[in-house]
């Protein structure tokens, strides 16, 4: 599974991860400088992403893929999403998004995400791989021990976020922050905890972890020019090809277990659960557990539960 494709379906907001004393540090160098610099507006682009509805007959259960990190300028609120989150009592998301949320996900990160003291994440690597990872730290413009505090899993992550943050991405403008920021006082919950999140990652062994961080440094110039695609696709509205370009070198069916498929069973059974309820639920997840062949719809449907399209 490519890099990108584990950034995009990993659920956790991952721009919170560059809070890190060791990242914080570090982004006075120069690519952060660059990053900061004024760049002319971009002009707006129209989007319509999908939308699905579950229902029975006291309550409604909205399904919206998200991404969790948008260049600024795609207009994707519309009259479908308005109508539907304005109609919604609940915002479910992933996991906790408001401040006491972002708090705890720094904090976890923060106590697993760093190495023992005396062990540094260079000193784990062979040379071959300290020269790869290097070289994509230079690229990004970071000193090579920047990282070294970071147990390989976060360094992976990060590798993977820093470009897409420099080149106009933003947390900000991912699609969460915007649903939270329309409706501060709309009743909030999540389908996971941090701490669950993190801990996939975070359990990977050590080899796992490393073959991981040497994929995102291979794959450093193309985590933009890859999440420009995924954003494309999911701004037409186009499912199937949002799923066809998430699973390019999708290779490895333990990780795809663990950080979609099993996940996204997980969900359905929350969702059955919830139809017990009345109300109506607005839930926005990664746009990637809303595609492909084990997607949450999915499951569902082999619950005898139908989702439909919302036009």
């Amino acid at each position: 599974m490519t890099l990108l494709s584990l950034f995009a379906r990993a659920a956790a907001p991952l721009a919170l991860l560059v809070g890190t004393p060791a990242i914080a540090e570090a982004q006075s160098a120069p690519a952060a400088e660059a990053a900061a610099a004024t760049k002319p507006a971009p002009k707006p682009v129209k989007a319509k992403p999908a939308l699905w509805k579950v229902s029975d007959r006291d309550t409604t259960i909205y399904l919206f893929g998200t991404v969790h990190v948008l260049p600024e300028g795609i207009e994707w609120f519309d009259k479908r999403i308005a109508k539907a989150f304005d109609a919604s009592d609940l915002l479910v998301t992933e996991i906790r998004m408001d401040k006491a949320g972002e708090a705890e996900l720094v904090k976890l990160t923060q106590s697993k995400g760093l190495l023992p003291p005396g062990t540094t994440l260079r000193s784990l690597l062979t040379p071959d791989q300290v020269a790869t990872y290097s070289a994509a730290m230079a690229k990004i413009g970071f000193p090579p021990e920047a990282f070294d505090p970071l147990k390989p899993w976060l360094a992976g992550l990060t590798l993977g976020l820093l470009p897409l943050t420099q080149q106009g991405y933003s947390p900000e403008s991912g699609v969460e922050k915007v649903l939270l920021a329309r409706a501060p006082q709309k009743q909030t919950g999540a389908l996971e905890t941090a701490e669950f999140q993190l801990g996939i990652f975070d359990g990977m062994t050590r080899e796992a972890q490393i073959a991981f961080l040497i994929e995102a440094a291979d794959g450093v110039d193309e985590v933009k020019p890859t999440l420009d695609r995924m954003v494309a696709e999911w701004a037409k509205g186009d499912a199937e090809a949002l799923a066809a370009v998430m699973n390019e070198g999708m290779s490895d069916p333990a990780v795809a277990e663990a950080l979609l498929y099993s996940r996204n069973a997980n969900w359905a059974e929350w969702i059955d659960t919830r139809l017990d309820t009345p109300g109506t639920v607005f839930i926005a997840v990664g746009a990637g557990h809303l595609a492909g062949d084990k997607s949450v719809q999915v499951f569902l449907r082999e619950r005898g539960i139908k989702t439909k399209r919302v036009k």
